[in-house]
């Protein structure tokens, strides 16, 4: 099978084109989102140039103490925008980072085991940002859902409590509902591949001159890891942040 062709500057500029779409379709619906898709393109264009620069000197600087800090770097980053979407649980930040870093390191430890992939940058980096963003996307969800279920189930859980019941099993449906909520996205897609649409790595590789097959060897390990990374990562993420909506006397704290 032939490798795919090189894309010259020529085609990426005019490829940009189809960016006009979208503007199009926000000016005629008066979205106002002009000004956010342009600055999201510039800005992602920016950022992936910028990355590439840095992963060409990362993937040549096979250093395995190097790759492990910028794989905590990595999770930091995450973390910081996975807890900003957890207002309302504390210590939201050292929470992410723990729930993301063990869930990254489970996963990454049982592929590395298995020899399904190798600790070298280029392999590990893009494996395991896949994970980590997975993992960020999922705990934002499980923030979003808790803090809600807190919020709307208030009576139901004060009730629990007003019986004598403890904060565990007065929030365990909260806390499952929420540990669902960060997982169904990842567990839908899984459902869908393949019937739906081809994932980015397995397009990725089949434009890039690998057969079918092969490609779809490595989807299978990518769609294990981030089932793996996500419910790990939710799990920990919701047992460590419901006692966050009760005070030290087992009250459940007022949110507006």
């Amino acid at each position: 099978m032939n490798g795919m062709n090189n894309i010259s500057i020529t085609s990426l500029l005019i490829s940009s084109s189809l960016v006009l779409v979208t503007l199009s379709f926000s000016y005629w619906q008066k979205l106002k989102l002009e000004k956010e898709v342009i600055i999201g393109v510039l800005r992602a264009v920016v950022q992936l140039v910028a990355v590439g620069y840095v992963l060409e000197y990362v993937f040549g600087f096979k250093n395995p103490v190097f790759t492990t800090l910028l794989l905590l770097f990595m999770i930091f980053n995450a973390a910081y925008n996975a807890a900003k979407r957890g207002k309302a649980v504390k210590k939201g930040l050292m929470i992410s980072f723990l729930s993301i870093t063990v869930g990254t390191i489970v996963t990454l430890a049982i592929l590395v085991l298995s020899k399904t992939i190798q600790y070298e940058p280029y392999q590990i980096i893009p494996v395991s940002g896949m994970i980590i963003g997975n993992a960020m996307v999922a705990l934002g969800l499980c923030y979003k859902q808790i803090a809600s279920d807190f919020k709307n189930k208030r009576e139901e859980v004060e009730t629990k409590l007003s019986l004598g019941a403890d904060i565990l099993p007065s929030s365990i449906e909260i806390i499952r509902d929420s540990i669902k909520t960060g997982m169904l996205p990842t567990i839908d897609s899984a459902k869908t591949l393949g019937i739906v649409s081809l994932p980015g790595m397995m397009t990725g590789l089949i434009l890039a001159g690998s057969s079918p097959m092969e490609a779809i060897k490595y989807q299978i390990m990518v769609t294990f890891m981030l089932l793996s990374t996500t419910s790990i990562s939710s799990f920990i993420a919701c047992y460590l942040s419901y006692r966050s909506f009760f005070n030290n006397r087992k009250q459940l704290i007022y949110m507006k």
